[in-house]
């Protein structure tokens, strides 16, 4: 196939890019509000407990966090829980499973998460609706410590 020549699958007339340009191009405000894609939230961001950005930032985790989210973005929240890369745990974890403690700005009855960025790299948040509130960043994966490792 030449190099100017256009791959398609079959029964496709767009390519894959031109898709995502006129999807861009034909998007209002009031599309962006009835697609609930995923959104983020610092609100309740604990400065107390895990590590800073400054911290993720020196390890070069940071850009990677910040690229896991961009990707999440795209699609509505809850369709993406998929119990491995981003988990959803409901209640805070037991005293005897985690080195945090359940921070006062986040409502008691908060449904915790977590998304890994890499195999122990974890932002922690809780979720409402399509808004992940990023509440830790957890570079030792110790807000739910498991018996498995990197898990």
């Amino acid at each position: 196939m030449g190099q100017n020549q256009k791959r398609f699958k079959p029964g496709q007339t767009k390519s894959f890019m031109q898709q995502v340009a006129e999807l861009k191009a034909s998007a209002t405000v009031e599309s962006l509000a009835e697609a609930g894609n995923f959104q983020i939230s610092f609100q309740h961001l604990d400065r107390e407990q895990g590590q800073s950005f400054g911290r993720w930032q020196e390890t070069t985790k940071l850009s990677e966090a910040m690229e896991t989210l961009r990707n999440y973005s795209a699609r509505p929240l809850r369709s993406q829980l998929d119990g491995k890369k981003f988990t959803e745990y409901g209640d805070f974890p037991p005293d005897a499973k985690t080195k945090f403690a359940h921070p006062a700005q986040v409502p008691p009855d908060a449904s915790w998460a977590r998304i890994h960025v890499d195999g122990l790299h974890c932002l922690i948040g809780h979720l409402v609706e399509n808004t992940f509130y990023l509440v830790f960043l957890d570079e030792n994966h110790e807000f739910w410590i498991s018996e498995l490792k990197h898990t």
